[in-house]
């Protein structure tokens, strides 16, 4: 895939692969116990989607002093 076949941060591979990620993520902490939904799940969900929202964020981010 070339640079200038990307439109917009959903043609990434990368972020596509993190979609279903988070999508499977999302399906497991479905499965877990009560007791856990404010610890450990709470931190999975949370972790699952700032994959996705980083990548969409440094998609659309240039400045040269960035890339220096």
């Amino acid at each position: 895939m070339t640079k200038k076949s990307l439109k917009t941060f959903e043609d990434l591979e990368c972020w596509q692969a993190c979609t279903e990620v988070r999508r499977f993520i999302t399906e497991l902490l479905k499965s877990y116990p009560k007791d856990e939904r404010f610890a450990l799940v709470d931190d999975m969900r949370r972790t699952a989607r700032s994959t996705t929202h980083n990548l969409a964020e440094g998609f659309v981010r240039f400045h040269y002093k960035e890339n220096v």
